[in-house]
């Protein structure tokens, strides 16, 4: 069964060792192209992330760098990937070929400047979180002390992604700052984000955030770092499929996915170490959900999500 996996980290790994990586079969990524094919993801998202420690002055560039990566290593030295610039595209993929799309997890590379924020939307950028875990010039990450909501510059960029069709992902806002966007966003998920009634951890959605998720029409995809998983201990496929069962409690069953985070997380769930393994996770749901459910979670969910855009 294909998967769409709405949020990996290979372009950081590609960049930190200065495109010295083989994206077709590098053992040192976990979404490398062997790996998506034997797991059937054909659809990898991959996200644009600069690094905390980047000089302000750097940061464009650096993600600039990244997007070279994605066109030169992941693209342009593998045939079967197809760059998906446009929701429309989706459909155009045929058998053996794997779409890739860019996000951007955190608008720190832009500073104040929505310019840049339109020249990365023209390089392909369709979905784009406010934040990472800390505070930038739009809002307050999930792990920010001060807790704020959207700045002035925040909303406006909100409106950016409004405008030209571009997802907003919740999943690193503080909670303030989750529910400043649920006010004006169009196209608002959460792309790799778990329950925090389950696991209490602020990266995690609390029942009433997925609930307005599920009611504006968003979707939330469950991630697979175990720390967002299971409170302690080591996590299992089956401690994961919890936060699915949760979800789909709050009436979530035509709104979930999978965002796996995987080269952006440094523990893993037990039979699910790298994007190989992905068919673990729907041969476990399919003991628990019909077929139909199942294709759901895997890929058609988002689908429906974007057929809406």
């Amino acid at each position: 069964m294909n998967v769409i996996d709405l949020h990996c980290d290979a372009l950081l790994k590609l960049w930190e060792t200065d495109g010295k990586l083989r994206f077709a079969d590098a053992p040192q990524l976990a979404t490398n192209k062997e790996r998506l094919q034997k797991g059937k993801v054909n659809v990898q998202f991959f996200a644009i992330f600069i690094e905390p420690f980047i000089p302000s002055d750097q940061k464009f560039q650096s993600a600039l760098e990244q997007v070279k990566y994605f066109y030169n290593e992941v693209l342009g030295k593998n045939p079967e990937m197809k760059h998906l610039k446009n929701w429309s595209d989706f459909h155009t993929l045929k058998d053996g070929e794997i779409g890739a799309v860019l996000t951007l997890e955190g608008v720190d590379a832009i500073g104040d400047d929505l310019t840049k924020l339109s020249i990365l939307h023209q390089l392909g950028v369709l979905l784009i979180g406010l934040t990472w875990n800390h505070a930038n010039l739009a809002a307050d990450g999930a792990q920010e002390p001060r807790g704020a909501g959207l700045t002035v510059f925040g909303k406006e960029v909100v409106k950016f992604n409004n405008k030209h069709h571009i997802l907003t992902d919740v999943s690193h806002l503080c909670d303030r700052a989750f529910w400043d966007v649920m006010d004006i966003a169009d196209y608002p998920l959460a792309s790799h984000s778990n329950s925090r009634v389950l696991c209490d951890h602020p990266r995690n959605l609390t029942d009433e955030m997925a609930k307005e998720m599920f009611s504006k029409g968003g979707v939330v995809h469950v991630v697979y770092n175990p720390p967002f998983t299971k409170s302690e201990g080591s996590a299992s496929i089956r401690d994961l499929i919890k936060h699915i069962d949760h979800f789909c409690g709050l009436g979530g069953v035509k709104q979930i996915g999978l965002g796996s985070d995987f080269d952006g997380i440094s523990q893993l769930i037990t039979d699910l170490e790298d994007a190989s393994m992905t068919q673990n996770v729907i041969n476990e749901l399919l003991k628990h959900y019909s077929e139909e459910e199942v294709r759901g979670f895997a890929s058609q969910n988002f689908l429906n999500f974007i057929s809406k855009i």
